[in-house]
């Protein structure tokens, strides 16, 4: 259990680490938390000849609001978001989300920026950035550049980021102080990745729901915003008939992993009952 022969590298810049990655593309793997990267290593699952460590560039590191928006640094790590005053004021799901994330020691280390840029499909701060509609600030040799949740995750483990290029920030929008909001999963254990998650956000004008998002975790390649489910919400009086109506939405829209954890069916079954819980706690 040891990894391949390595070059490592600790710039102190995000400059600096562009530089090194633009030398080495297609040959460099960026380390930050590394909670996935390491143990890959060690089991030669993966080989990189090059290592570029981000922990030393503090430009990396703050969680900051302004206009409206949380920056988080991409290497601000899980458990600094998870005890922020500013994250559970401003946007309350994501602190509730990182809960969820793994055990102390993972959150210890762990970043947010390596959890999406990871993209594992079981992983929760992919949804949550979902179903809170963020963004994330990528560096590249040609400049900066923003992509949308939801033009950023591709595959399992894929995302738009091209070889070339840092996650630098996140940005997400703060939500509104009435914003109503639940998130919940199935795992196996404690601190598991989840087999399926589920996460909303809802805004009521009066007694009807003014918005609805809903986003998933670990039933699918990629988390997956619920857009039919969403729409059936919008406009609506949320009773339990029409919570029912969105679960069965919900189940109908994923395209189901398979493995030895769980079925297609049984992620489906998931994705329903998830769907239905999350939207009752967040109506009532």
């Amino acid at each position: 259990m040891k990894p391949a022969p390595f070059d490592y590298h600790a710039p102190r810049t995000i400059s600096a680490a562009l530089d090194i990655l633009s030398q080495h593309v297609g040959e460099a793997r960026l380390l930050a938390g590394g909670q996935t990267l390491m143990p890959m290593m060690n089991f030669r699952l993966a080989a990189p000849s090059v290592i570029i460590d981000l922990n030393r560039i503090e430009e990396l590191d703050f969680i900051e609001l302004l206009d409206g928006t949380l920056r988080i640094g991409a290497m601000t790590r899980q458990r600094t978001l998870e005890f922020s005053a500013l994250v559970a004021e401003k946007v309350p799901l994501l602190k509730r989300t990182i809960q969820m994330v793994g055990h102390l020691p993972t959150r210890s280390r762990g970043t947010i920026g390596g959890s999406l840029a990871n993209a594992d499909s079981a992983a929760e701060l992919p949804m949550a950035l979902q179903v809170l509609e963020g963004e994330v600030v990528v560096a590249g040799p040609n400049g900066q550049r923003t992509i949308k949740a939801s033009d950023l995750f591709v595959d399992a483990m894929v995302t738009t980021l091209e070889e070339d290029e840092i996650l630098t920030e996140i940005r997400i929008p703060v939500m509104s102080p009435q914003a109503r909001f639940a998130v919940d999963e199935f795992s196996r254990r404690c601190g598991d990745f989840a087999i399926a998650a589920v996460a909303t956000v809802l805004t009521f004008d009066g007694p009807r729901c003014k918005t609805a998002r809903l986003a998933t975790a670990g039933v699918s390649p990629t988390s997956t915003r619920l857009m039919s489910a969403e729409q059936l919400l919008e406009g609506q009086m949320i009773d339990a008939a029409l919570i029912s109506r969105a679960g069965d939405a919900a189940a109908a829209a994923i395209e189901p992993l398979a493995d030895r954890n769980a079925s297609e069916a049984y992620r489906r079954h998931l994705t329903r009952t998830l769907t239905m819980r999350v939207l009752e706690r967040a109506a009532h």
